[in-house]
């Protein structure tokens, strides 16, 4: 896979939860650290996503924003 963003981050579907038009996946990279992806159901199954299956999170912005309370 070749894409342009530089931000790729390998790791295991640990959970899908479907919806009706989009699904949320969690995306295991290291144990203990997850980034979480909202996608469309079509998505997930045209990628064939499953729970355990090797993905790659890839993260394309041009800022990222920290707050605090």
């Amino acid at each position: 896979m070749e894409v342009s963003a530089r931000n790729s981050l390998k790791g295991t579907i640990k959970e899908i939860h479907p919806g009706a038009v989009n699904s949320e996946v969690i995306l295991e990279i290291v144990p203990g650290v997850e980034i979480t992806a909202i996608i469309t159901k079509e998505s997930v199954e045209h990628l064939q996503l499953q729970e355990g299956k090797q993905a790659i999170a890839v993260i394309k912005a041009s800022d990222v924003i920290i707050g605090t309370e």
